[in-house]
């Protein structure tokens, strides 16, 4: 069974149930869960080099957002007995920093959710799921 679950979280109303299926998981396997928060980096624009945001502004808010999703797993997974630990990443292609990060804590699972979506808006919108699917190989969890 699982013992090493990691779960990526943007404090969506899916990724919430993700989430929650990460908990119930961990806590009948009696595993632990990790938990990451992907940040943008700042965009950069080669057009004008006035930003109508500081990069430092920028990069503050980005943790601050992203700290806060991953503390609320945190809290959540404590309040079910289940050791947690979180990590804030920046990362232009957030299903790179997932791959990465899970191999890096030896996850031997990939909890993630899914929007759905389907036919043109799939392919034209991408998906991280679909490309954490597509490259992993690691087991992924598609919770929709």
């Amino acid at each position: 069974m699982y013992k090493r679950i990691l779960v990526p979280t943007d404090g969506s109303e899916i990724t919430a149930k993700a989430v929650q299926t990460a908990l119930e998981l961990a806590q009948l396997a009696g595993a632990e869960l990790f938990v990451i928060g992907v940040k943008e980096p700042f965009p950069y624009s080669a057009i004008s080099e006035m930003q109508p945001v500081p990069p430092q502004e920028f990069y503050d808010a980005q943790e601050r957002i992203a700290s806060s999703r991953v503390k609320a797993v945190i809290e959540a997974a404590g309040a079910v007995k289940v050791p947690c630990s979180g990590h804030t990443i920046e990362a232009l292609h957030p299903w790179e920093a997932i791959i990465e990060h899970a191999t890096n804590q030896n996850c031997d699972l990939i909890v993630m959710a899914s929007h759905g979506r389907r036919g043109v808006s799939a392919l034209l919108l991408g998906s991280e799921t679909q490309k954490v699917l597509t490259h992993s190989t690691l087991p992924v969890l598609v919770v929709r």
